[in-house]
């Protein structure tokens, strides 16, 4: 078999809100095309032409080339051989970023190929189903008044979700209206469901240390991205100090940034975005760094159902994954571009084994709807 073809395809809705921290306003799909008709689909999440002229460009010298360049001819299930020849044949402008925020939506695709040839499903063809159903949090962005998020809450529960977080939005502007909105939204669910605080970098370390004392007095199960991603002796001082979990990493790309969130942070629940980390591939090897220091794995997904998808089979053949995102977002592309989604009830997700690769189809009407260019 061989690959004839990758398109990475820009999708946006019109008026986009660059302000809001909602990663399902574009994107970024990889499609790869192969002699024997079986198509591969995966996403980036990224800036999604910085990516894409990542993928399109043409070779420069011999370690600074388009990933497209790269991969024409290639066999799509070499797919170690594979990510090893992109991550080489762009190393002089990559090595993390955006050369590898692309490298992961291509590494999804590839494995979504792998899947469809073996007529297995990814989890699978990644070694194996240890956790066939998996919770998923609803995941929104904070309201900005604490009626509506008591109200959002309220929803989320109705709707069945065992687990929810809220994230950047008002969080870290007042100390006194950030407990009002956990105490109202604690009040809304009752102690029988995680809630979970993304500050979105939201305070220094003093700051953090008083807020993790709020947010463990009405039970948050995580305190996700307390401090700027770069403050690893911040990380590590405050995961020493609380009782809280804290959570963190959809920010970085490539093993050794997680390598230091876990030996240098202390972080107790990792959180690698797999249209960013290096793709299935790259985050198979982060999960078993995490399982060797008896930390947890949660994979970050605020895209369309194509990461979500991803995610899933992610988090069901790893041994210590548990629990995925599930944006609640009402953007087209997060709700519509993907026609046989993951199916949720009662709070949990079941991994769709009787399908073959990510077990999804793209729905062509969406897709021409929003495409770019």
């Amino acid at each position: 078999m061989k690959i004839t073809e990758v398109e990475a395809i820009h999708l946006s809705i019109p008026n986009i809100d660059a302000t809001q921290c909602d990663g399902t306003q574009d994107t970024l799909i990889i499609r790869i095309h192969t002699d024997e008709g079986i198509v591969g689909v995966g996403e980036v999440d990224s800036s999604p032409l910085v990516a894409k002229a990542v993928v399109d460009a043409p070779a420069s010298h011999s370690i600074a080339s388009g990933l497209r360049n790269l991969l024409i001819g290639e066999n799509p299930i070499e797919i170690e051989r594979l990510w090893d020849k992109m991550y080489r044949g762009t190393i002089y402008f990559g090595r993390t970023g955006p050369a590898l925020h692309a490298i992961s939506g291509v590494d999804i695709a590839l494995w979504d190929i792998l899947g469809k040839t073996m007529n297995r499903p990814v989890c699978e063809m990644m070694g194996g189903v240890f956790n066939p159903k998996l919770k998923a949090y609803a995941s929104a962005l904070m309201p900005d008044t604490i009626v509506e998020a008591a109200r959002m809450a309220e929803e989320n529960a109705k709707l069945g979700y065992k687990a929810m977080k809220f994230g950047w939005g008002p969080i870290g502007k007042d100390a006194k209206f950030d407990e009002a909105q956990i105490k109202a939204i604690r009040e809304a669910v009752g102690n029988d469901i995680d809630v979970m605080i993304d500050a979105g970098l939201a305070w220094d370390l003093k700051g953090a240390l008083r807020m993790a004392d709020v947010y463990e007095k009405y039970g948050v199960y995580w305190l996700e991205e307390p401090v700027h991603s770069n403050d690893i002796a911040g990380y590590r001082e405050l995961s020493d100090r609380t009782r809280i979990n804290i959570a963190g990493g959809e920010q970085e790309s490539g093993r050794m940034a997680f390598q230091r969130l876990l030996d240098e942070g202390h972080l107790d629940i990792i959180q690698p975005d797999l249209a960013r980390v290096g793709g299935l591939t790259e985050g198979k090897k982060i999960a078993y760094l995490a399982y060797d220091r008896h930390k947890k794995v949660v994979p970050h997904a605020f895209k369309t159902g194509v990461l979500v998808a991803a995610s899933t089979h992610f988090a069901a053949a790893i041994p210590n994954g548990f629990m995925i995102e599930y944006t609640t977002s009402n953007s087209p592309l997060s709700r519509d571009l993907v026609s046989r989604e993951i199916e949720f009830k009662d709070g949990y997700v079941t991994v769709p084994t009787d399908r073959p690769g990510l077990g999804i189809e793209i729905d062509e009407e969406v897709l021409k709807r929003y495409r770019v260019g």
